[in-house]
């Protein structure tokens, strides 16, 4: 048998795919119908980012830091009284404005990584769609509501 080809049987390619297809047919699909059934994330996935207002110290650093300029703080220095009498009078910072841009947001954590206060956190609260681009840039009362959506850290090893 020199160089002679075994027959190939016609239209291989269309019987494997009809195969497939056959197969595949009666299989459940894997689609999840959004507004009618609902996924639940995993706990620490990555929905929105949660802001705590008692925590933030109006630093900054996560505005410097955030890759796509979306975060935007305003605050201002409150003079608070001594805590012992005859002390100095300390200074606060109080946060005015906290927003977040979320049609800007990349969602890379690099602000929630870099907060030396943990007044960032990931919410796995992911349904927050607007109708119109300019409606997606949300303030810090809505950031505070989604602190309550926060779930607990895993719990530590203990040796």
């Amino acid at each position: 048998m020199t160089g002679r080809k075994m027959p190939t049987l016609p239209f291989k390619g269309l019987r494997t795919g009809m195969w497939l297809t056959l197969k595949t047919l009666f299989k459940k699909p894997v689609t999840v119908h959004y507004p009618l059934e609902k996924e639940t994330p995993v706990p620490r996935a990555r929905g929105v980012i949660a802001l705590d207002t008692e925590a933030c110290t109006v630093c900054m650093l996560c505005a410097r830091e955030c890759p796509d300029w979306c975060i935007y703080i305003e605050g201002h220095k409150e003079e608070q009284p001594p805590a012992k009498e005859g002390g100095r009078v300390r200074t606060r910072a109080t946060l005015d404005r906290f927003d977040i841009d979320y049609a800007l947001c990349m969602y890379c954590g690099i602000c929630v990584e870099v907060c030396p206060f943990d007044a960032l956190f990931w919410s796995p609260d992911f349904e927050y769609s607007e109708l119109g681009i300019s409606e997606m840039m949300h303030d810090k009362d809505r950031l505070t509501y989604w602190l309550s959506t926060v779930p607990d850290p895993p719990k530590l090893e203990s040796n």
